[in-house]
């Protein structure tokens, strides 16, 4: 096992590592073995999983074949969009630990605004009361803006724990981590390794990482880690699992840290994303 991973805690109290495990297209009988082995042999304890990406069963097998407490795992899924009014999400909420066959999720999220259907203070308020029924222990959201999570607090009184957005070197959020930082909501970084080859072939971030003998996607974990980000990068290699959790051995300087920054474009999503207008189902 890894040693162990520093711990961040959110605005409700709940104290999650900065580091998780990105389970996206990971299923079957492969994945829960790939899951079991990053929590039961390296130390993951922070699982991400979500109800569209139909694998919240496999995480779950993944925790009864552990060796580890249920206790000591926090798990994350979240909320899609085809399901924002409340009744349907109280119904999906439940569908989501059945699949699973957990009592709670540690963490559940609405995975997209979807600001055209203007339903995500319903699907909010339905988080609310899962929680208070004891079925979630932090809430949050993913791929918010300011401006929907400004209103959520508005409406509600309650502000995300969490706000999972696209963060990587192409598209650093400069502007929406600070607001974070301003308002006490934790920034869990998706896809931070842009899913692409192209920033693992990066001269620049090549160059750093060999003055520290890292290898690039440790770099980009460690620069995310001193930008004060949760980072949940995908893997089932057992190698790749490793190289990804072992990054509390080194540090960016200050520089180091300005330059990955300073790679980040305009039109930098991976996608096209843009939560102002995009719509997932």
């Amino acid at each position: 096992m890894t040693k162990s991973v520093p711990e961040i805690t959110l605005n409700d109290g709940l104290v999650i590592p900065v580091i998780g495990l990105g389970t996206y297209a990971i299923k079957g009988n492969q994945g829960a073995n790939a899951i079991k082995h990053a929590v039961d042999e390296l130390g993951y304890r922070l699982i991400d999983t979500a109800y569209n990406y139909e694998n919240e069963g496999t995480v779950g097998e993944a925790i009864r074949r552990s060796t580890v407490s249920r206790e000591e795992l926090l798990i994350t899924s979240k909320l899609p969009g085809r399901y924002q009014p409340y009744d349907k999400a109280v119904t999906a909420i439940h569908e989501s630990l059945y699949r699973a066959q957990l009592d709670y999720y540690d963490l559940y999220l609405i995975h997209w605004p979807n600001p055209k259907q203007d339903l995500y203070v319903e699907a909010w308020q339905a988080l609310l009361d899962a929680k208070k029924d004891g079925l979630i222990r932090s809430i949050g959201v993913c791929n918010f803006l300011p401006e929907h999570l400004e209103r959520l607090e508005k409406e509600t009184g309650v502000k995300p724990s969490m706000n999972q957005i696209e963060l990587h070197p192409f598209f650093n959020q400069e502007e929406q981590r600070k607001w974070h930082e301003l308002n006490g909501v934790v920034t869990q970084s998706w896809s931070p390794l842009a899913r692409a080859n192209e920033v693992l072939q990066h001269a620049t971030l090549q160059k750093i990482a060999e003055q520290h003998h890292k290898s690039i996607s440790q770099v980009i974990l460690r620069w995310h880690y001193q930008l004060g980000a949760v980072s949940i990068p995908k893997s089932s290699s057992p190698e790749r699992q490793l190289e990804n959790i072992s990054i509390f051995d080194f540090a960016l300087n200050e520089e180091e840290m300005n330059t990955i920054s300073a790679l980040t474009k305009p039109n930098g999503r991976i996608n096209n994303q843009d939560p102002a207008v995009y719509e997932e189902f």
